[in-house]
């Protein structure tokens, strides 16, 4: 823990922090160039008036920068939300890509099958016509002698 002293209006703070010194002494600068501003804007205006004006500002900005963040925070979960959601999506596109390539390999062989099916009883029906043919002819050369 650290001790740090600072001077705001002319009056010392010895303050215990966990931050370096360097640290505070540069908000102590801040809050006393900020008091000093806000009492020489408006006449009359006291130091401990001064004060409370920088204290409400700042709570203002505080709150503002909180309420950013929380914003933000919740902007980001949304972005991961859809990007979780997004990314199931593009899992059961690329299953069902993987199902769709295997039914169409599939059909493909059977095609395949199919023609060469095809081909086998062409070329069957074609054998049996050619014997059938020589037959006949063998039958016509008998019959003709």
């Amino acid at each position: 823990m650290n001790k740090v002293k600072v001077t705001i209006c002319g009056k010392e703070f010895n303050l215990k922090t966990d931050e370096p010194q360097s640290y505070f002494t540069e908000l102590a600068k801040k809050v006393d160039t900020d008091i000093y501003a806000m009492a020489a804007s408006a006449d009359n205006m006291s130091i401990q008036s001064a004060a409370i004006l920088v204290a409400l500002a700042a709570y203002d900005d505080v709150k503002k920068a909180n309420d950013s963040i929380d914003n933000i925070r919740t902007q980001i979960k949304e972005y991961v939300d859809d990007a979780c959601k997004a990314r199931l999506e593009r899992d059961e596109a690329v299953k069902n890509e993987k199902a769709h390539l295997a039914r169409i390999s599939a059909l493909e062989n059977e095609l395949q099958i199919k023609h060469m099916k095809s081909d086998i009883d062409d070329q069957l029906t074609l054998d049996d016509s050619k014997e059938k043919d020589g037959k006949e002819n063998k039958d016509n050369k008998k019959s003709s002698k």
